[in-house]
């Protein structure tokens, strides 16, 4: 009498593999072409057939060969060190969310979000404190809170006190009952914040940090499980935004864009009073 071994079937997990590399070669190429030479102190290298680095800038900025990189963005099955992938990281200037992502798709141990984003330089950490008592904040397209400086956080209700990985505007007007209170206009901006939401993501569907977020925005919110399924999307901002503070009352303030260079997708917005009522009502912080 023989015995029956039963072999494990290999392929759906084979599949996944193949299925995770795909996805690290496409995300690799996306941050890769979002990245002009200027950026990482290149010279100009005359008229370029594609945006963006090359693969051999990428791999010499990075200090790994160009062969292995360029197997890596083919989505050959090949073996990256955790050296590596930070090395990477820096030459793509990726935040936080972005490298956990990255980590995820090249097999390793994904990295725990940290406060520290390579995105955000000492520059423009000044910046943020300079433009102090005006509130501004530093943001990426999926809305995740990048920095900030202390009247943004006085403004949103002490955003210091939030888990890191919670900080996300979306996220935060949705389901935190207190942003809603100092938002009077709430429900008249959150279609526009979510059709906004929407368009940004056309790039980046595939990627499981927004699906992730949309997942969980759609399960505990019934309000933005129905804007979702309208299937709205715009690109326009809203300009011109109310507060609501329990301590000093209403404000009003008009904003400002600025995008950190062709191709980023990393904002800083800032807030300027639209009234000498709401500028009185800031309050000063020791420098």
């Amino acid at each position: 009498m023989t015995t029956a071994v039963r072999v494990p079937d290999t392929r759906q997990a084979h599949g996944g593999d193949e299925v995770r590399r795909r996805e690290l070669a496409a995300f690799l190429r996306s941050r890769r072409e979002r990245i002009t030479p200027d950026q990482v102190g290149l010279p100009p290298a005359g008229r370029r057939r594609t945006p963006g680095l090359r693969r051999e800038e990428v791999a010499q900025l990075a200090g790994v060969g160009v062969t292995w990189y360029t197997w890596l963005e083919q989505g050959r099955d090949i073996n990256a060190s955790e050296q590596v992938l930070e090395a990477i990281c820096r030459t793509l200037r990726l935040d936080p969310y972005e490298k956990v992502h990255l980590f995820t798709l090249a097999g390793a141990t994904a990295p725990a979000v940290k406060k520290e984003c390579s995105v955000v330089t000492p520059a423009v950490e000044a910046m943020l404190r300079q433009l102090e008592p005006f509130p501004a904040v530093v943001k990426n397209a999926r809305c995740d809170i990048l920095a900030y400086n202390r009247t943004y956080n006085w403004l949103m209700g002490d955003i210091d006190a939030l888990p890191f990985e919670e900080r996300n505007t979306l996220l935060q007007c949705v389901t935190n009952p207190e942003w809603r209170r100092r938002l009077p206009d709430w429900e008249t901006n959150l279609p526009r914040a979510v059709a906004g939401f929407r368009a940004a993501m056309a790039g980046h569907v595939a990627e499981p940090a927004w699906k992730n977020l949309v997942k969980r925005l759609r399960a505990e919110s019934e309000h933005f499980e129905q804007l979702w399924n309208q299937h709205d999307v715009t690109s326009a901002r809203v300009m011109t935004k109310r507060f609501l503070d329990p301590e000093v009352g209403l404000m009003k303030f008009d904003f400002a864009y600025l995008n950190f260079g062709k191709g980023s997708e990393i904002t800083m917005a800032t807030y300027t009073p639209a009234d000498d009522e709401t500028r009185a009502k800031l309050p000063v912080f020791p420098s």
